[in-house]
């Protein structure tokens, strides 16, 4: 990952960066290290001259032969505030690749918040997943940060660098495509991972444990691939936690739809059917490394849904943790069979104060939303609030939807005490509606998000990269922090 210098004085210069503001009209904004000499003017002088607007990620490049630095880059900061950091920091590591180092002046009265957003901009954006060595590699490796006092955000780089670091985690495990990531190889990823933070607690349960404990819709999901099912249950408990939080993401390794089997267009990205139980896992991971004062565990239901004389039936009626059974109308709709087991154990087990979970759960949740953004559900509205605010700050957008009682009548089944995918419209709604069935006492605690469509970008843009986006890692990180 990119190496990030915070100095008071450079000891390299390169390629200087001096930022550009954009208030009433575009212009140079003062920083708080002095630049080299006469570079603060010639970049003043620039600004109208190549007619920059300041607007967040714009930048102009400047080639001084002969000089130092030998390229000055404006860097467009937009109003300052973190996202606009955060954009301009996604800019300047893509438009960089050519260079191996450079410096930036960072501006008189800079915050923790701009500092942060620039520096997971600068450590996101240059993600790139392949299984080979072809292709050429960014060659910027180092970024110096030039401020007056290099001490003030050594806190807040160190932040940025573990965000960033769990979301390429999540952006690696939902990537990985299925030919080699299955529920077992996804609990051994988790278990190297743990094994450097000795004092999270792993157990990972297989078929045989599964069974004995009565997780019907695991198995049932699971039940249909060569490679058996896995329940993983990560735990970090600091002594000094006053809150118990439980994390549930859905784990499906690939989703052929089952019997109802998808077709091929719609099958090919199933790889990212996992994309919550990685963002509720590297988030727990990314808490433990920065020793967040919240005890957090994690559960990730893990399952292949395949087809084969084993798969599982639309029509069957299957038996979760504790009893309640569902009719599945659906192969297809299978994410929310294991959370329903997962969720159910939780409130049954675990008891915790809050309750969420996040699932790539419905084609929905992007035709009410969009490519980017997340469906959030709660009853709960400070919880909701809370969720929101951090998502906002963290650059990953979510919308909170209704959780209508009237649809409720829709879950009824004959044979049942639920249908587990009913057909009457409002997929991603219906969907929240089955899994609050499963959240008993914590269903003012509990908090969903249907994460399907934000889990996976078409191409960059900002610090998204093409893929697997990692979202969930950032937010959860952030709100984990403020839970008291």
């Amino acid at each position: 990952m990119l190496a990030i210098r915070l100095i008071a004085e450079p000891d390299r210069l390169d390629v200087l960066v001096l930022p550009v503001g954009a208030a009433d009209s575009a212009e140079l904004v003062p920083t708080a290290a002095t630049p080299p000499d006469g570079t603060a003017d010639e970049a003043a002088a620039l600004v109208p001259a190549a007619r920059l607007t300041g607007r967040a990620g714009e930048i102009h490049t400047q080639v001084r032969p002969g000089r130092t630095p030998g390229r000055m880059l404006l860097l467009g900061i937009g109003d300052g505030g973190e996202a606009a950091w955060r954009t301009a920091g996604a800019a300047l590591a893509r438009a960089a690749t050519d260079e191996t180092h450079i410096t930036i002046a960072l501006p008189v009265g800079v915050t923790p918040a701009a500092v942060r957003g620039f520096t997971e901009g600068l450590l996101l954006a240059p993600y790139r997943f392949r299984l080979t060595e072809a292709g050429t590699a960014p060659t910027l490796d180092s970024v110096d940060l030039l401020l007056a006092d290099p001490t003030t955000f050594e806190t807040t780089i160190a932040t940025a660098r573990t965000t960033a670091a769990m979301t390429h985690l999540a952006r690696d495990l939902t990537n990985t495509p299925s030919s080699v990531k299955n529920p077992q190889w996804f609990a051994d990823q988790v278990a190297a991972a743990a094994a450097d933070l000795p004092d999270l607690r792993l157990r990972v349960r297989g078929p045989a444990e599964l069974a004995a404990e009565g997780f019907g819709g695991i198995l049932a999901v699971g039940g249909g691939s060569a490679t058996g099912p896995r329940l993983v249950e990560l735990d970090w408990h600091p002594a000094n936690a006053r809150t118990h939080v439980v994390l549930v993401g859905k784990g499906i390794t690939f989703d052929t739809g089952g019997i109802s089997i998808k077709p091929v267009p719609a099958m090919k990205l199933m790889r990212k059917d996992m994309a919550g139980a990685a963002a509720v896992v590297a988030a727990t991971l990314g808490a433990a490394e920065m020793r967040l004062p919240v005890r957090i565990t994690t559960l990730a239901p893990l399952a292949e849904n395949m087809v084969s004389g084993a798969a599982f039936r639309p029509g069957d009626v299957i038996r979760h943790y504790g009893g309640t059974t569902s009719e599945t109308t659906n192969s297809d709709a299978e994410g929310r069979l294991v959370l329903a087991d997962a969720l159910a154990y939780a409130v049954q087990q675990l008891k915790p104060d809050l309750l969420l979970d996040l699932a790539t759960l419905t084609g929905a949740n992007a035709v009410a939303l969009g490519k980017r953004t997340g469906a959030l559900y709660s009853e709960n509205d400070q919880l909701a609030a809370d969720v929101l605010a951090a998502a906002e700050a963290a650059g990953e957008s979510a919308w909170r939807m209704p959780l209508h009682n009237d649809y409720v009548e829709y879950l009824g089944s004959e044979i049942a005490d639920l249908y587990s995918a009913p057909t009457q419209g409002a997929g991603s709604v219906l969907a929240a509606l089955y899994l609050r069935e499963f959240t008993g006492e914590l269903r003012d605690r509990w908090l969903h998000l249907d994460m399907s469509a934000p889990s996976w970008a078409d191409g960059d843009h900002a610090e998204v990269s093409r893929g697997a986006t990692g979202w969930g890692v950032r937010w959860l990180l952030r709100w984990l922090a403020s839970v008291d």
